[in-house]
């Protein structure tokens, strides 16, 4: 069998067995790509690998990754293998750093070994640290306050050297809060632990949590819970394919802020999810977490006006919806 040419459109998509990687590999094969999952399963699932081939690996072993590179020769890889529990991060930031931060100079440095000189990173808002203000735009100061954030602005650093030293080619994706699932319902949001505030109030729902917490009901926001600005996972997955289209097609290496420009309360979230669900869903006030700003809602203006990206299901309801539709799926099925 002769080796793929890079004519056949195959990604390497790391973390492809994840909740937005498996969205991604979705996206790409709708598009006309071959989406190469790369993944460990620390985290990831196996059942969510659906849209093209799979090669079970780990981003630090340069061996395993140079032979799937070369293997499928991609035009470009996405890059979703990360550890993301900001408080285990904390706990264990040797892990963090170790995975996010080393873990990804080590594909760095295969992909030059191989000659792939494109790259979409997922990032995430939480470089910025506390919000100076709102909305916040690229421009906005970087202070990180966690290792979670700081591994992902050492790569945002790193891909910018990169950039100057040998010609890649990069878009960065800082994420606020991706939710829902897969409208089509094949793949959903699976973590284990789940942090999320979205599953969390659905398993509360669907009767697998006893109730919810909610952390803080004294902030400076309308009803005293934390507000944030909850993107839908597939549009997110449309922002990467855009990304890469234009990274094919010669566009120039950029950061951009994934958000809805819009945010919702936590009792909003509940409220909302109790009419959608028909369930009731019990709340325990606890005290706030160290580090939770009040309000994050990101701008995504830059990434509508330069790269044309329109989010299609940006609206609370249709988020919730996608997700419990999911859930209640992946419920069943147990």
């Amino acid at each position: 069998m002769n080796k793929p040419t890079k004519t056949a459109k195959s990604v390497l998509v790391t973390g492809g067995a994840g909740y937005i990687g498996a969205h991604a590999c979705k996206a790409l094969s709708q598009a006309g790509y071959t989406p190469i999952t790369y993944d460990n399963f620390v985290y990831g699932h196996p059942e969510a690998v659906r849209w093209g081939p799979l090669e079970k690996g780990d981003i630090a072993d340069r061996k395993q990754l140079e032979m799937v590179m070369q293997k499928y020769n991609p035009i470009a890889v996405m890059h979703f293998a990360a550890y993301a529990y900001v408080g285990e991060s904390v706990e264990n930031p040797a892990k963090y750093y170790r995975n996010n931060a080393a873990g990804t100079l080590s594909l760095l440095e295969s992909m030059r070994n191989c000659n792939i000189d494109k790259i979409i990173f997922s990032s995430t808002c939480a470089t910025y640290g506390m919000p100076e203000q709102i909305p916040i735009y690229e421009s906005h100061p970087q202070n990180p306050i966690n290792p979670y954030g700081r591994s992902k602005i050492i790569i945002e650093w790193a891909l910018k050297d990169f950039a100057a030293a040998y010609d890649l080619k990069f878009v960065s994706l800082r994420y606020f809060n991706a939710a829902g699932a897969d409208p089509d319902g094949e793949i959903g949001e699976d973590h284990d632990p789940e942090t999320h505030l979205i599953p969390l109030v659905l398993e509360v729902a669907l009767g697998t949590r006893n109730q919810l917490e909610i952390f803080g009901t004294d902030y400076a926001t309308p009803d005293g819970t934390c507000i944030r600005d909850y993107i839908h996972v597939s549009d997110l997955a449309d922002a990467h394919l855009l990304a890469l289209e234009y990274l094919n097609g010669g566009g120039q290496s950029d950061v951009y802020n994934l958000g809805n420009g819009n945010g919702f309360s936590v009792k909003e979230v509940v409220a909302a999810a109790m009419k959608i669900t028909g369930c009731d869903i019990p709340c325990l006030e606890v005290d706030r977490r160290p580090g939770d700003p009040a309000v994050l809602i990101g701008s995504s203006d830059k990434i509508r006006d330069v790269l044309g990206w329109q989010p299609r299901h940006n609206n609370l309801d249709t988020i919730i919806t996608t997700a419990w539709q999911w859930h209640k799926k992946a419920h069943d099925s147990t």
